[in-house]
């Protein structure tokens, strides 16, 4: 098996901007000009457009405004507060800044198309320190 990520978009060249400036993600490449491969993280992603009020999963309509949904990515990085300030000046808001966990540093974002997702800096033990003896 494996995963690919694709995200809906009104615009995929707004969509690459923000998606190769907040991560150093690069065009792989273009089937036609509403959808657009991503490289660069260890899961492909797919961009494609997609206008507001046409109908998405279960009859629900996309909107791009901030949305809530059940999935979202969490981004591993290694300086959080470092990239935090690159998808912020790409475009993302700021939800929640970072905080320290038992597990590292996290902040919430929402890309620019209202999708929401964390920035997450692992510490030396990860997840691993949730767990209970």
């Amino acid at each position: 098996m494996s995963l690919l990520l694709n995200i809906d978009v009104p615009d995929v060249e707004a969509g690459v901007r923000f998606y190769t400036m907040a991560f150093g993600l690069k065009v792989g490449r273009r089937f036609g000009a509403d959808f657009v491969e991503l490289l660069g993280w260890p899961t492909t992603v797919y961009l494609l457009t997609k206008k507001a009020g046409t109908v998405g999963a279960g009859g629900d309509l996309r909107r791009y405004e901030r949305h809530w949904t059940p999935v979202h990515a969490d981004i591993v990085v290694d300086d959080v507060d470092t990239a935090v300030a690159r998808a912020v000046g790409a475009g993302a808001k700021l939800e929640a800044p970072a905080k320290d966990a038992p597990y590292g540093r996290i902040a919430m974002l929402a890309d620019p198309f209202g999708h929401g997702f964390c920035l997450l800096q692992f510490s030396e033990r990860g997840y691993d320190a949730l767990l209970t003896s």
